[in-house]
C-alpha cells in the first residue's frame, strides 16, 4: 500500500506541474548552471561562429563590421535562372517523374490521384482557356477559394500566362473582396462556391477594373478548359516563354491585425528561389518519392502557398485535406512525413489527448508523461543531452502515451513545422520530448513565409524559432527589432509607397516590426512585437505576448489579450474555448450545458483562469503583472471582426469594441 500511495502522490504532483504546461522543470545534476553559463560565454565572444546543419550550406553568425550588429546568415543554393517561373516548378516535376502520383484529394467523398503529367496538363488546358478569355500579361485575377486541387490549377495557370493572382481568403467578407479587387485592379474575380458568388454580387458595378466574376461551382474551370482546346500549344508556349523570374506574379494581402491589409508584391523569383533553396537544403525529406505532405492551411496565406510550391518542385506526394474538421481522418490516409501547421492546431491536438486521458489514473499518467517529456527536452536544451534517469523516465511513457500521439498524426512524421504565430515553448517541448517531431519556424508575408526555421539535425534550443532559412540573413537592431535581408524578401507594397519606404532601413534591410534576440550560434528567439508593446501610465514597457501565452495554457482559455497602454496597471481580456470548456465543466461536476455567458461569470471557471494568470504573474515584475482580468461571453472570431483570416487577434478592434467595458469595469474612474 505504501508503494501505491507513493506512486499516486508522484502522479498527482506531475499532474499539477503539467497543468501549467511547462511552468516548472526538474533539472538534475548541473543542467541549470550549464544553460546560463554557456550562453553568456558565447555572447561575450566576437569570433564568427560557423555551423553546418546541411552539408554545403553553412550558417555563419558574427558581428557585422558595417552595422555593428550581430548578424546570422545561411547559404542558399545559388541564383535561379532569369527565366524560371512558378510554371517551371510543375513542369520540372512532370519532366522528371511524369507517371508518379503528385496530388491526392477528395472528390465526392472518394480519394483520387493526379500524376505530375496529368497535373501539368490540367494547368496547361486552364492556361489556354485564360488566353482565349483575353487575359494579358500583367492582368490581375482576384481568387477566392479554399485549399484544394482546383486552387493549385487556377493559380498555376494564371501565373503561367503572366497574370497576377490577388489572394482572397475563402472566409473574407464582401467588403474585403471589394477592397482586394479594387486595390489589385483585378479584371477577373474567380470564386469557388455559390455562397462566395453571392458575397461578390454587385462588385462589377462597385469595382471599376472588374469585368467578370466566374464561379468554379458553376463550372467555370471546365468552361475555361473547354475553350482552351481552341488555343494551340505553340501559342501557349510562346506566352510562357515571355514570362521572367522578376515579373510580378502575385499580390498577397497581409492579415491586417494592426492596420488595414497591405498588398505585398511577389515575383516568380521569390517563390522559385524559396522552393529551390528548401529542396536543396533538405534533400532527404523532399527527395523521397515515398514521402508525403498533408496541406490544410489556406493557400491565400503565404506559408501554405510557398510550401505547396516547394513540394511541387520536390519528389514527395501532396495530399490535400478537406479542412480542419477532417484533419484526423485525413492524416490516417496521407500518413505524412512532412506537415505544416499553425499553433492552434497543435494546441487542439494536445487538448484532445489530455481530454481523452481524462482526470482519473489515465489523466494523471498523461500529466506525468507531459512533464517527463518536458524535463527531457529541458536537459537536452541546456546541456546537450538528458541524464540517464530522465531518459529512462521518458522511455517508460513512450508505449503508453507518446506512441499513440505519433499514430494519430499518421505514424510516419519526420518533420512537422509550426508557423504563422508563436508556438508555446512548453507545448513544443512536450511534443519534441514525446518524439513527435514538431519544429518551429518564423516568417512573414513579406519574406515569402519562412525566413527562419529549425531543420532536422539542428539542436533543440528552448524557445528558439531556429536559424536563418537558406538564402536569408537576419540581424537584431539596437532596439531589439528583427531585420531581414535575402532574395525572397519582397520589394514593395502594392500602391503604397509610404508603407514601403517605412519598412526598410537605410541600408536596405526589411524591418519586420517583431522583437527578438540572436544567440551566437545563430538561433533566433522572438520576444514580442513593437506595435503591441504596452507603455503603462507609470512608464513601464510591457511585452504582452509572453503573458498572453502563459494564460492561454489553460485548456479552457481560447484567447487572452493583455492591455494597459497609458493605463495605471496591466489587465487582460480572456475568452473561453467552448470545445474544451464543456468536458472540463462536466469533469468538475458542473453543468456542461451552461451558456458561455454564464460560464464567464462562474466562480469555478474564474478560479481556473486565475491559476494561469498567477503563473504568468510569477514570471514578471509587479508592474508587469496582470492585476485584473475579465472573461468575455463571446470568443473572438472572423464573424465578429476580431480575428483575421489567418487567426490573428485584431488588437485595436478588441480594444475599441470593449471600450465601455474597459472604461467602466476594468479601469474604474476615480471618484
Amino acid at each position: 500500500m505504501t508503494l501505491i500511495k507513493s506512486a499516486k502522490s508522484y502522479l498527482v504532483a506531475m499532474a499539477q506541474r503539467a497543468a501549467t504546461l511547462g511552468g516548472y522543470h526538474d533539472h538534475e545534476g548541473n543542467a541549470g548552471d550549464d544553460a546560463s553559463g554557456m550562453q553568456h560565454e558565447h555572447e561575450a565572444s566576437t569570433e564568427p561562429v560557423v555551423r553546418e546543419w546541411s552539408v554545403g550550406y553553412p550558417t555563419v553568425t558574427a558581428i557585422d563590421e558595417q552595422s555593428g550588429l550581430l548578424t546570422t546568415s545561411t547559404s542558399g543554393a545559388g541564383k535561379i535562372p532569369d527565366d524560371m517561373t512558378v510554371y517551371d516548378l510543375y513542369a520540372s516535376r512532370a519532366r522528371e517523374m511524369p507517371d508518379e502520383d503528385m496530388y491526392h484529394f477528395q472528390r465526392n467523398g472518394k480519394w483520387i490521384s493526379r500524376t505530375a503529367a496529368e497535373t501539368l496538363e490540367d494547368i496547361r488546358s486552364t492556361a489556354k482557356g485564360l488566353l482565349h478569355a483575353g487575359l494579358n500579361k500583367g492582368d490581375a485575377v482576384a481568387f477566392m477559394c479554399h485549399t484544394s486541387y482546383e486552387w493549385n490549377i487556377v493559380d498555376a495557370a494564371v501565373l503561367a500566362v503572366g497574370g497576377i493572382i490577388a489572394t482572397v481568403y475563402d472566409t473574407d467578407s464582401a467588403e474585403q473582396i471589394r477592397y482586394i479587387v479594387n486595390n489589385s485592379d483585378a479584371s477577373l474575380l474567380i470564386v469557388e462556391t455559390r455562397d462566395m458568388r453571392e458575397k461578390a454580387d454587385g462588385a462589377i458595378d462597385e469595382c471599376e477594373s472588374l469585368k467578370r466574376i466566374a464561379c468554379l461551382e458553376n463550372g467555370a474551370l471546365e468552361e475555361l478548359q473547354a475553350y482552351g482546346t481552341t488555343v494551340s500549344d505553340e501559342e501557349l508556349d510562346k506566352r510562357i516563354a515571355s514570362i521572367k523570374a522578376d515579373d510580378l506574379c502575385s499580390v498577397v494581402y497581409t492579415s491586417g491585425s494592426t492596420a488595414a491589409p497591405k498588398g505585398v508584391e511577389m515575383t516568380h523569383s521569390h517563390y522559385c528561389t524559396l522552393a529551390h533553396n528548401l529542396c536543396a537544403y533538405i534533400p532527404d525529406l523532399l527527395g523521397d518519392k515515398d514521402g508525403s505532405v498533408l496541406l490544410f492551411l489556406p493557400q491565400a496565406h503565404s506559408f501554405a502557398r510557398a510550401i505547396n510550391y516547394a513540394c511541387a518542385y520536390s519528389s514527395i506526394q501532396i495530399y490535400i485535406a478537406q479542412g480542419i474538421k477532417t484533419l484526423i481522418s485525413d492524416l490516417q490516409v496521407a500518413r505524412p512525413t512532412v506537415m505544416i501547421g499553425v499553433p492552434r492546431v497543435f494546441e487542439k491536438v494536445y487538448n484532445a489527448a489530455s481530454q481523452k486521458a481524462g482526470h482519473g489514473a489515465k489523466g494523471m499518467t498523461f500529466a506525468a508523461a507531459v512533464v517527463a517529456a518536458q524535463d527531457y527536452m529541458s536537459q537536452v536544451s541546456s546541456q546537450g543531452k538528458a541524464n540517464r534517469r530522465t531518459t529512462l523516465r521518458r522511455a517508460l511513457f513512450d508505449p503508453i502515451v507518446y506512441s499513440s500521439l505519433r499514430q494519430a498524426l499518421g505514424g510516419r512524421a519526420k518533420w512537422i513545422v509550426s508557423g504563422g504565430a508563436p508556438l508555446d515553448p512548453a507545448l513544443l517541448s512536450f511534443f519534441r520530448g514525446a518524439d513527435v517531431p514538431v519544429y518551429e519556424g518564423y516568417g512573414l508575408t513579406e519574406t515569402t513565409a519562412p525566413c527562419a526555421f529549425s531543420p532536422l539535425g539542428s539542436p533543440f534550443h528552448d524557445g528558439s524559432v531556429g536559424i536563418a532559412f537558406p538564402g536569408f540573413a537576419i540581424r537584431v537592431a539596437a532596439d531589439g527589432e528583427i531585420q531581414v535581408s535575402g532574395t525572397s524578401v519582397f520589394n514593395r507594397y502594392h500602391k503604397n509607397d509610404e508603407a514601403t519606404a517605412s519598412s526598410f532601413t537605410k541600408d536596405g534591410w526589411y524591418a519586420t516590426g517583431d522583437l527578438g534576440r540572436l544567440d551566437h550560434d545563430g538561433f533566433l528567439y522572438i520576444t514580442g512585437r513593437k506595435k503591441d508593446l504596452i507603455i503603462t501610465a507609470g512608464g513601464k514597457n510591457v511585452s504582452p505576448g509572453p503573458i498572453e501565452e502563459m494564460i492561454q495554457r489553460s485548456s479552457i482559455v481560447s484567447r487572452a489579450v493583455v492591455l494597459g497602454d497609458k493605463r495605471p496597471f496591466i489587465s487582460a481580456l480572456v475568452t473561453l474555448d467552448e470545445e474544451t470548456l464543456r468536458p472540463w465543466l462536466a469533469s468538475k461536476g458542473l453543468d456542461k450545458n451552461m451558456s458561455i455567458a454564464d460560464a464567464a461569470n462562474n466562480a469555478a471557471v474564474r478560479a481556473e483562469v486565475q491559476q494561469f494568470v498567477d503563473e504568468a504573474n510569477d514570471g514578471v515584475s509587479r508592474a508587469e503583472s496582470v492585476r485584473k482580468f475579465i472573461i468575455l461571453p463571446e470568443d473572438f472570431s472572423q464573424e465578429n471582426g476580431l480575428l483575421t483570416a489567418s487567426m490573428k487577434v485584431i488588437r485595436p478592434k478588441v480594444i475599441s469594441s470593449n471600450a465601455e467595458l474597459l472604461n467602466t469595469k476594468m479601469y474604474t474612474p476615480r471618484k
